[in-house]
């Protein structure tokens, strides 16, 4: 779904939700790789990008109401900051549909998530985000694609809020700093996934549930195009989880 399009059916729903912690200097760099996990917890995502012919331009998504400002100070690999949670490592890999599929390296990418209490940084002080966290930048970072066409990093596992599911934002550009896709990450919501394991475990302090949660196929950004948008999860509320995913762009 896009912008105009979210502002129109979903922002509304956005309204009233509360505020969050904190954070560290964002402008050093991190050396840290997102970690191997082992556990008990699966959930298959999208197979789009998988071969050149199953080669779909990922769906464009909203920014949202909290963009990064300026991601180009945020270069890092460890992006939690002060954030504490279950710990999650992603990795995403970039294609080019203009290209059979093939990996895109070079390409800028961009991410953001809320934390464990459902709160970005760099925001507040407003109806929507009452808590002030304007000067600082958790959760919050960008890389460079590989010669494989990926990225990584080590974050902890997103929280949620009041009308969305969980998710991660992306914005991606070419390496001439062109935007190719704004879209996010949905995550499977099976009984045992790991959105329900960590959201009733209360470990590391998510204490929420899953009450009043909304589920990807009623979630006013996902629910027409959530097909391509869905990671694969592994992993265990005890030891982290991993998440892999892959975006088809056209550049």
């Amino acid at each position: 779904m896009k912008r105009e399009e979210f502002l129109k059916k979903g922002f509304n729903s956005l309204i009233g939700f509360a505020a969050v912690l904190p954070i560290l200097d964002a402008c050093k760099s991190s050396s840290v790789e997102p970690t191997t996990t082992t556990g008990t917890t699966t959930g298959t995502g999208s197979t789009n990008g998988s071969s050149a012919s199953n080669c779909t331009v990922t769906n464009s998504e909203t920014a949202g109401p909290f963009p990064t400002k300026v991601p180009e100070s945020l270069v890092l690999k460890d992006i939690r900051s002060d954030r504490t949670g279950v710990p999650f490592a992603f990795t995403i890999t970039i294609k080019n549909a203009n290209s059979s599929c093939a990996v895109l390296a070079g390409a800028l990418v961009d991410v953001w998530h809320c934390d464990k209490d459902g709160y970005y940084s760099e925001y507040g002080g407003t109806s929507m985000q009452q808590q002030n966290f304007t000067s600082v930048h958790f959760l919050r970072g960008r890389q460079v694609t590989d010669t494989n066409g990926q990225v990584s990093f080590q974050s902890i596992f997103p929280g949620w809020y009041q009308g969305r599911a969980t998710h991660i934002h992306v914005h991606i550009y070419n390496s001439a700093g062109k935007s190719l896709l704004v879209t996010q990450i949905g995550f499977p919501e099976a009984s045992d996934s790991a959105v329900v394991a960590v959201n009733a475990s209360s470990a590391n302090g998510y204490t929420k549930g899953m009450s009043g949660y909304t589920y990807n196929a009623s979630d006013n950004v996902f629910a027409d195009s959530i097909a391509t948008e869905i990671g694969t999860i592994t992993g265990s509320v005890a030891a982290g989880y991993n998440l892999t995913h892959t975006i088809v762009v056209s550049a």
